[in-house]
Formats: structure tokens, sequence, C-alpha cells
């Protein structure tokens, strides 16, 4: 089987009848505009059937390298197959930062904004919140360029691909900081739910790892820019909380050799802010993911509404995450009108044990308007999920404007969106 045929992590065998990687734009149009049912390929890291089609997968991995950076408008034009790892050391080395990255550097630019993938801190926003402009090949192989500002940008930014085949991102910069990252251990539950504003704040980036079992939390994750206050050094108490004696990976007793360094050690945003480093492959996906997105305001009782799941959790768990978003205006951002706490869950590889757990989950998020991750496992039923964003409709009518016989539909948006 080749590696096209799968997702990264296994669980999704595609139904293409064959994989495009054209060379060119022009080919790529080509190719496009001569399929009857298409969708973008980007680096595979989705859990379910959202890339999946019975047609085309087209890779935009194959086009030329772009990376021009506009150094009076502070943006970097990229090419929408590039993983982030691929051109951040770019971006550092000429004096520019992208706002955050996500926990891996090994997926793709287009993929990562087109679902609403993340990092963390309270200011920060998701990683499509940091796109200012986007060209993309639309179903009848013509190309489209959408600019914020724009009616439509809103709306083709957190795309699930329905649109068309995005080429080219281009993203807001910032300076170029440093990144010192300490990790502590053992925070008590109670300061968690208590003091959660206080602790989610307490770095530019911050991340909790838990496995919900009864006690302390295990892990809190801080990367503090170099300069901000508290940055140079860490106490060795925080909260409750002890600072480890050693590096650590976010799922107890794996060794740590593939995350990036800790202990205080500074460095670049782009070797600190993600908690892997590129040099380092993933392995090749023995788990299933999950994540949920909550107002940061409910994070305290959503918190307790998933601990009291505890024991139904726990045996089917690696690890989960904890993290906040800002929130943005992009309509399928599930950070989108609001300020948001992510519940992230890293299962076992086993999708039967894992649904009923997982509509426990749902339920018991329910009440605090959960939205799913658009790239992860998830059972939310459609009716729901519409409910869920103000601008859902609007989306369904950009769809059928942009791509009015359906060709980059799937049976993921057939169920999730009506024609």
């Amino acid at each position: 089987m080749t590696p096209a045929e799968t997702n990264w992590a296994g669980n999704i065998t595609f139904g293409a009848r064959r994989v495009c990687i054209p060379r060119t734009e022009a080919e790529l149009r080509e190719t496009v505009a001569a399929s009857t049912a298409a969708r973008a390929l980007g680096t595979r890291h989705s859990f379910n059937t959202v890339a999946d089609t019975a047609g085309d997968l087209v890779s935009v991995a194959g086009l030329p390298r772009v990376v021009d950076i506009d150094r009076e408008a502070g943006a970097v034009t990229v090419g929408a197959g590039l993983r982030f790892g691929e051109f951040a050391a770019e971006l550092h080395e000429s004096g520019f930062a992208l706002h955050n990255l996500g926990s891996l550097p090994h997926i793709s630019v287009a993929g990562a904004c087109a679902t609403g993938t993340h990092g963390s801190g309270v200011a920060n926003r998701s990683l499509a919140g940091a796109v200012r402009a986007l060209d993309m090949v639309t179903a009848d192989g013509g190309a489209v360029t959408l600019r914020r500002g724009d009616d439509d940008f809103p709306g083709a930014v957190v795309s699930l691909g329905a649109l068309g085949v995005v080429t080219r991102l281009t993203l807001d910069l910032v300076d170029a900081f440093d990144v010192r990252q300490w990790v502590y251990e053992d925070l008590p539950e109670s300061v968690l739910t208590g003091r959660f504003d206080e602790v989610m704040s307490a770095a530019y980036s911050v991340s909790v790892f838990t496995d919900w079992r009864p006690g302390p939390v295990g892990q809190v994750w801080l990367k503090q820019r170099v300069g901000d206050e508290g940055a140079q050094q860490a106490p060795a108490a925080w909260l409750g909380a002890r600072l480890a004696d050693g590096p650590r990976h976010p799922i107890p007793g794996v060794p740590a050799g593939n995350c990036t360094r800790q202990q205080g050690a500074p460095g670049p945003w782009h070797r600190r802010l993600p908690h892997f480093r590129l040099e380092f492959t993933p392995s090749n996906g023995d788990e299933l993911q999950s994540e949920y997105f909550v107002a940061r305001e409910d994070a305290a009782a959503a918190y307790e509404a998933v601990g009291r799941l505890r024991e139904r959790i726990t045996p089917l768990l690696q690890i989960s995450e904890i993290r906040t978003v800002a929130g943005d205006d992009l309509w399928l951002s599930p950070a989108s009108g609001r300020d948001s706490v992510a519940f992230h869950f890293t299962w076992v590889p086993d999708g039967a044990a894992v649904a009923p757990v997982l509509a426990e989950i749902e339920e018991a998020l329910a009440p605090f308007g959960a939205r799913p991750h658009w790239g992860k496992v998830f059972g939310t039923d459609p009716g729901v999920l519409r409910t869920l964003y103000g601008r859902y409709e609007d989306f369904e009518r950009l769809m059928t404007r942009y791509d009015p016989e359906g060709m980059f539909r799937n049976d993921f948006l057939d169920r999730h969106f009506r024609l």
C-alpha cells in the first residue's frame, strides 16, 4: 500500500481512483478542470474522511517552492503545500516569525488553515488567523485571489477544501523572537479549575497535559518569550506544581528525544513553540485524535464535566491536552466569535471502542456548545453542528456559488452541509 492511500494515522483508507501531483500551476488547473470529483491532499494528518474522495486526490506539494517575504508589508506568501517547518527557519533568519505554530511542524500550511488547526496562548489565534490572502484554483480550472476585507474571505480560510484547491497563502508576520520552555509536574487539579485563567496566562503559550486519572494534573508546558517577565528563570515550585528535573514527553514514560528542548534553554520560536522537532518524523500514527472547543469562560465547568467520565476515558486514552485559542471572525473556525479552550484527546487506535466514549464526552460538553475540530474524530450530529456557528448557512451558500456542480464535495461535506 502506498503512503498516499492512507492518512497519517492509518485509520482512513482513501477511496480515490488516483493521486495527482501537478508540477506547475497550469498543470494543476488543467487537472482540476478535467476532473469530475477532486479533493486537495495535504500531509494527511486528518483523522476522518474530510480529505477523501472517490475521484482525484490533488496534492500541491509538487508545485514550485514559494517563500516570498514582503518586509514592508510584514507578510510572507508561501506555497500551500509547504510544511511549517520547511520555511520557519528562513523567516527567523530574515528577522520575522509567525505568531504561533501547532504541536507538529510537519503539517502543511493549507491543510492546517483549512481545518482550523491551532497552537496555544490566550492571545494567540489559530494558524488560520494569520492568513491575509489566499490563491486557489476553482472547479472550472480558474484562479481566484481573496484578501482580508473581501466579503468571501472569512468563509474561505477555514473552508475544509470545499471551495477549491489553495495554491498559495499570505500570512501575517511579527518580529522574530526566542522562547524558553519549562515543564511543571503535578499541578493540583483544584488550582487548574479554580485559577484556570492564571494558569493558562502564565506564558506566551501554555499546554496542560492530563490522563484524567484522579489526583494532580500531569504536566504544564510553559513557553515563555525571552525578554518577558519570568522567562529567564523558573522557580522550583509554581502554583503547587514542581519543576521537572529533566526533559519530558507529553505521554509519561515515553522518551523525550523527539520533543523540543526544555529546561529553559533559549531557542528561536520555531524550535520551541511546537512540542515536537521537525528532524524527527512523527510515528506512523498509532493513535486516534479528537478535540472539542468551548468558550474560555466555561473552561472550569467543561473540565469538571469531562472529569466525571474519567473512568470511561482513561482505559482508552494515551494523553489529553488542554490549550487556549483567541477568538477570530472566520466562519468555520472552531474559535469563531469566542475566546476558546480546546480539550484534545489522543486515543489508542481502536475506533470501535473510542466511539461510545466520544458520544459521552460530546453529551457532557453539549451544554457548552462544544465545537469539534474539523480534522479529527467526532460524532456530533450535523443538525447540532450547524447551530454552533453563526455563519453556517452563509458558508453553504458560498460552497454552492464557488462549486455549483459539487466537484469538491465528498461524503463528509454531504453529511455536514446542505446543497
